[in-house]
């Protein structure tokens, strides 16, 4: 019986999210900044920089003297309270959204590879207008938050969220306008010269940009970590216009409830089980989840 597994029994995780792992990581490393740069005596009121940003933020030399790990540590780096508290708040809410759709592996990996990418077109503008876009370091998860915004906005555009403007005026609108306000920012910031503040708008550009193509060519949602395991070939179904907006995760398809329970077990629940004996539990997707629960309800009803 399904009843018998402890699989069906669990109703709830017993581990960290990633959301909530990359939240903790933010803190820890910028708290581990703080100590290294006071325990270094190096600041901006002594030399003028920090000893943390020349090995750990991401720069045209630090990459020119083979540093490359720097595109992934720029990305837990932040230049104050403010700039961690900002990038936290878009991380929670939009993190939370993406990683429910994709996995906490998919949206890992959507989240760094929008950083990387982020910092890299940073970089790139500052070497091709270095009048304009400088050469000064790159820090910060906001391109790896945009990512995850954008990758959102673009599977569920009409799906309504809410802002605190300042982080206190609640204002809501479509997820879709975020995106196009975002867009429309980075790219004045860029074109005009007055507008640039300190701010990477490069980078907050090539992270929305990758969380765009992530939806629209890349075709990954649920089931995301599939392809990347030995012997997997098959690639998952696709929504028109990207990922299947978060409340398509909610339950099984209908025709697959309307079924009757021998055959909604052969043909939903039996490929389930035997993915768990060849993987493990912790390898289902949010939807293989609810489909082991409906049958677990199915089930209980006879």
């Amino acid at each position: 019986m399904l009843d018998d597994r402890s699989y069906m029994r669990a109703p709830q995780r017993n581990y960290w999210s990633m959301t909530t792992i990359l939240l903790v990581s933010l803190v820890v490393c910028f708290v581990i900044q703080l100590i290294l740069n006071e325990a270094l005596g190096l600041t901006k009121e002594g030399l003028g920089l920090y000893r943390t940003d020349d090995f750990f933020a991401l720069s045209i030399g630090g990459l020119k003297a083979g540093r490359y790990w720097q595109l992934i540590t720029f990305q837990f780096m932040h230049a104050g309270f403010m700039h961690i508290l900002g990038n936290m708040l878009g991380l929670y809410f939009f993190g939370r959204a993406m990683e429910e759709m994709l996995g906490p592996l998919g949206m890992l990996r959507l989240y760094l590879l929008s950083g990387t990418i982020g910092g890299l077109l940073q970089i790139g503008l500052g070497l091709a207008f270095p009048v304009k876009i400088g050469h000064a370091g790159v820090m910060g998860a906001s391109a790896g938050v945009f990512g995850l915004i954008a990758a959102f906005a673009t599977s569920a555009p009409e799906q309504p969220i809410t802002l605190l403007v300042f982080y206190v005026i609640p204002v809501t609108f479509k997820a879709k306008w975020i995106l196009a306000f975002e867009g429309i920012l980075s790219l004045a910031g860029l074109l005009s010269p007055g507008m640039g503040g300190g701010i990477a708008h490069g980078a907050h550009l090539g992270g929305m940009l990758t969380g765009i193509a992530f939806v629209k060519w890349a075709g990954w949602f649920e089931g995301f970590g599939e392809r990347f395991r030995p012997g997997t070939s098959s690639r998952p179904a696709r929504a028109p216009g990207g990922l299947y907006p978060q409340r398509a995760l909610r339950r099984p398809p209908k025709s697959s409830q309307e079924l009757p329970s021998a055959e909604f077990i052969s043909r939903e629940v039996d490929p389930i089980l035997e993915k768990i004996s060849a993987q493990g539990i912790h390898s289902l997707t949010p939807r293989e989840r609810q489909i082991l629960e409906a049958a677990r309800t199915k089930m209980a009803k006879r």
